[in-house]
């Protein structure tokens, strides 16, 4: 097998020498990269985000794993790779931390070779089905619904479709208030938990077969509303808005609310000449401006009124 068919994993350790024997019990099937501190892995993962495992000390100088694992995790890039603790420590609240923080797996040291052979081998077939089944059903691996792929698609044809009709259509971008924070104090796993509510809410509240709801990446969301005007899209946004709210799920450190919250930025276009990422853009300028209002609100541009119409806790607000 050659090295570009291979799964890729990267063993983080400052000891040379479990670094040697863990390259050495997984070469054979997998290309491995090898980092002997926690700031080498995080500067090759900024260069190279397509490895498929991470196995990963947690006793290391200046960084250890947990704070590695937390910016890894922080990162949209790099969360979704599964991380493997190997290490020395092996108490059940060590355990218990370290899966609480996201990690996959946690193996104690001293370690059995054929035991971390067999474990990498079975993490990495389910990465390769899990990348393969959302390929081929275009459907995010962790919410369900459709990915980022597919998005990108629906996109492409909605603006072909109003390039030739010249109908409106609301294209939105969905981010959850301060995820990170809720991150940092609950777990990665509530994180997981709470992405799949969050996708199953706004799912439920689309009104049309052909409005779609996917997950755009990390955190965010985004929202197609073919034929739909400002009036409309706010609408749909402010439904959005709303039904997040009444899921009052708490998160004690957010600024905005004791809740979970969301702010949403849209965009109503009838101009099929631009270029879907024009359009993305956009949608991004006004969900930062939904940010700097003080987020849990939307902003929305109508370029058919040719102004900009920012919502708050009412649907359609005017500013």
């Amino acid at each position: 097998m050659t090295n570009a068919n291979k799964q890729r994993v990267l063993i983080v350790d400052d000891e040379r020498v479990n670094r040697t024997v863990l390259a050495a019990v997984l070469k054979d099937e997998n290309q491995v990269i090898l980092a002997k501190s926690g700031e080498q892995a995080l500067e090759r993962l900024s260069i190279d985000a397509e490895i498929d495992l991470i196995l990963l000390d947690v006793m290391m100088p200046e960084m250890d794993g947990y704070e590695v694992l937390r910016r890894i995790k922080a990162n949209d890039a790099t969360k979704d790779i599964p991380v493997m603790f190997i290490t020395a420590l092996s108490s059940v609240v060590d355990e218990e931390h370290g899966l609480t923080l996201g990690a996959v797996d946690y193996i104690g040291k001293p370690f059995s070779p054929s035991i971390v052979r067999a474990r990498v081998s079975n993490l990495l077939r389910f990465v390769r089905q899990r990348k393969l089944l959302e390929t081929l059903a275009g459907r995010d691996g962790l919410t369900e619904i459709p990915n980022r792929r597919t998005f990108d698609q629906a996109l492409a044809q909605e603006v072909g479709r109003c390039k030739r009709s010249g109908q409106a259509f609301s294209l939105a971008l969905i981010d959850i208030d301060y995820f990170k924070q809720y991150n940092d104090r609950y777990g990665h796993a509530r994180g997981d938990e709470v992405l799949k509510t969050v996708a199953r809410t706004l799912t439920l509240a689309l009104r049309r077969p052909a409005d779609l709801i996917a997950r755009y990446g990390g955190e965010e969301f985004a929202l197609i509303l073919p034929d739909a005007d400002a009036h409309g899209g706010l609408e749909v946004a402010e439904t959005i808005r709303r039904a997040i709210e009444t899921l009052a799920i708490r998160h004690e450190d957010s600024t905005v609310a004791e809740h979970l919250t969301i702010s949403v930025g849209g965009i109503t276009t009838a101009d099929g000449e631009r270029l879907p990422n024009e359009l993305i853009a956009a949608a991004d300028r006004q969900l930062y401006e939904a940010k700097r209002l003080g987020r849990n609100r939307i902003a929305w541009l109508d370029e058919q009124a040719s102004a900009t119409s920012p919502g708050g806790r009412a649907p359609c607000e005017q500013e």
